[in-house]
């Protein structure tokens, strides 16, 4: 992970900054907002619910970021954010932040083009996603901060 961070520092694309707990808890709470949100409309909105679940899972790697100390720096923010996602989870998420990266470029061609298919079942599996990705975000920050406290009931308002 240290190699690839530094190269990464080197090619521009992070910038170390610390960050308080609060800053962390503060996207993570968005993101839980994100998908409170994408779940009430799962049913009748498949475009807003895939991109909210997007919008969580980004926000989410970018607490991560924060939690290790840095945030992306450069043109390429989200693709970074998603580098930077596999690089703190490790190989045994991999499959979901391949999905991540997926979800970020399907979220390009939703918002750049027009006529882009999008299936009830990539946006049902990309909530399912994001809920996978806060939750486990949730756990690592709480191994270092055990007195954090963030409802993740998805049924709140």
């Amino acid at each position: 992970m240290r190699k690839n961070i530094e190269r990464l520092l080197k090619e521009g694309k992070l910038k170390k900054q610390k960050a308080g707990f609060t800053q962390i808890d503060a996207l993570l709470k968005e993101a839980i907002l994100d998908l409170r949100e994408a779940k009430k409309i799962s049913g009748l909105a498949k475009r807003a619910t895939y991109l909210l679940a997007y919008m969580a899972m980004l926000k989410t790697g970018r607490a991560l970021m924060l939690f290790e100390g840095y945030v992306p720096d450069d043109g390429a923010q989200h693709k970074t954010v998603v580098e930077m996602t596999y690089l703190i989870l490790g190989e045994e998420f991999r499959a979901l932040v391949d999905h991540f990266e997926i979800m970020r470029r399907k979220r390009n061609e939703l918002t750049y083009e027009a006529g882009v298919l999008l299936s009830a079942t990539d946006a049902q599996k990309s909530l399912a996603d994001a809920i996978t990705l806060v939750k486990k975000a949730l756990s690592k920050v709480k191994s270092r901060n055990p007195q954090i406290e963030i409802d993740f009931s998805l049924d709140n308002d």
